[in-house]
């Protein structure tokens, strides 16, 4: 596995699912919107619909479903990475005096719970009699959970280049990139593999770019979102690895307009074939600027490139990419229906292979509109998984592909 991909949509052979857990309990109608989730799903129910996603893709393409727990309590037998994680979520509530305590009688898998579901004053209390006092409530977090983990496209990218390690813009969800980033940098079946892209060496605070905005549009292009979650900076510093790397020739920064229906750049259009596109009605044509990066000189380790504005749609960029485009439109072009399955990331499906999609079955009409264009399409249970507004790709990360 050598951790580079060239398509959004060849063959899938191994993909990277959080299966929803404790995480989601901790979901209450006053914390939600502190906890960076848009609602309160029923967990159990979740659970089934994620449960039946993860058998469909073992059983429809054949590829390895890794699941991030698993891989952080094998990544967490090394202490030294487990003392930095945990520190590192404590010290957002300024409660790192409680690391040790935690350490001495908290199991790896303990450990691995916390980081991800979270852990509450009370909860220490019955486990550490001799817990320092605190001026915390009982019902409070020391480790605020990670409900958006589930959503495994955010925290990193996979190029065919290398690695973009996300830098996220809502610090409440940057220890979901930290644990990603841990896992791919230390586990033995992976670190071997990993070209790091992004954040460059030295960066401690570096700008922030999250993996939904990612998009490989070609064997030598990748279109990156300038979006209210990845920043001009990080595109920039991104498109430079990039390009040196040498794959990539070039690299476009689209920018988005700054609201809710363009979050991610996977929100606005989903490749699902070397010449086929679903997209949101006039998206592509509602971003009407996009910028060009391409390699300028390379003199060892010196290497410069270059900026074009193109004031072009990006169905124009995408029709100079990908030949002979075709371009599906969700709930085929529908406004009132289209607009309605969009909330529930109508155009945000999973390619498992060419023209072969997974999607939510509650967008009834743009699922009708893919099987009338010669697309496969497997539907999932979507009641509770949508309720986080993001769709099938959002909850994958594709870790390896069949070249195309």
């Amino acid at each position: 596995m050598n951790l580079r991909l060239n398509s959004e949509f060849g063959t899938l052979k191994a993909v990277l699912m959080h299966r929803p857990g404790k995480e989601i309990d901790r979901l209450t109608p006053y914390n939600k919107n502190y906890l960076l989730f848009e609602d309160v799903p029923y967990l159990e129910a979740m659970q089934k619909e994620h449960d039946f996603f993860t058998d469909l893709i073992k059983q429809t393409t054949g590829a390895q479903v890794y699941r991030l727990n698993e891989l952080l309590m094998q990544t967490l037998s090394k202490r030294e990475l487990l003392e930095r994680l945990l520190e590192d979520a404590l010290k957002s509530n300024r409660l790192t005096h409680f690391k040790e305590y935690i350490l001495e009688r908290f199991s790896t898998a303990e450990c691995a719970l916390a980081l991800t579901a979270g852990i509450k004053v009370h909860e220490l209390k019955r486990k550490i009699p001799n817990l320092p006092k605190t001026e915390l409530m009982d019902y409070a977090f020391v480790i605020t959970p990670c409900p958006n983990l589930y959503f495994q496209r955010d925290p990193m990218a996979i190029t065919p280049g290398g690695i973009i390690f996300s830098s996220m813009k809502m610090e409440g969800r940057q220890r979901e990139a930290n644990l990603l980033r841990t896992i791919f940098e230390n586990h033995p079946e992976f670190h071997e593999h990993v070209n790091r892209l992004y954040p460059i060496n030295g960066h401690e605070n570096p700008p922030s770019i999250e993996g939904g905005d990612v998009i490989v549009l070609s064997k030598k292009a990748v279109a990156i979102g300038n979006s209210e979650r990845t920043e001009e900076k990080a595109i920039y510093h991104a498109a430079k690895a990039l390009l040196a790397e040498g794959t990539v020739e070039r690299v476009y920064e689209v920018h988005l307009p700054k609201k809710r229906q363009y979050m991610h750049l996977d929100t606005v259009f989903t490749i699902l074939d070397e010449n086929l596109v679903l997209t949101y009605p006039d998206a592509l044509n509602a971003v009407l600027q996009t910028s060009l990066y391409t390699l300028k000189e390379k003199d060892g380790d010196k290497v410069h490139i270059k900026r074009q504005v193109l004031n072009e749609s990006l169905l124009t960029v995408l029709e100079k990419e990908i030949p002979h485009l075709e371009i599906l439109s969700t709930a085929d072009g529908n406004p009132d229906y289209s607009m309605r399955e969009q909330w529930f990331d109508g155009a945000n499906v999973f390619a498992i292979g060419p023209r072969r999609v997974i999607s939510y079955n509650r967008n009834i009409h743009t699922n009708r509109a893919l099987r009338n264009m010669g697309v496969e399409v497997l539907e999932i249970p979507s009641s509770e998984l949508s309720r986080g507004l993001g769709g099938p790709r959002c909850m994958t990360l594709p870790l390896s592909r069949s070249r195309v």
